[in-house]
């Protein structure tokens, strides 16, 4: 039987550190979506903890890539200690 794995709360951070590294790097939403070549309330909905829209290894690389961030850093992101 399969284990039923809850990653609500890794995935929250995740949204969360988007978010976080977006506002460090002195970015809209608007531009990191530019960037992204994805509109605006697809990042939106992203950056939304309560949203919970799952997003493809290859847009979180392409995120990582955008930031000038490595990937493993919004991986590991705790809101408690972002840095």
């Amino acid at each position: 039987m399969p284990k039923n794995y809850d990653n609500a709360t890794r995935m929250a951070n995740l949204y969360y550190a988007i978010g976080y590294y977006r506002k460090q790097k002195g970015l809209s939403q608007e531009q990191l979506a530019e960037r992204l070549g994805i509109s605006r309330q697809h990042l939106a909905s992203i950056e939304a903890p309560n949203m919970n829209r799952g997003l493809s290894l290859e847009l979180l690389f392409n995120i990582a890539t955008a930031l000038g961030i490595e990937p493993y850093l919004l991986l590991k992101f705790n809101p408690d200690q972002p840095d």
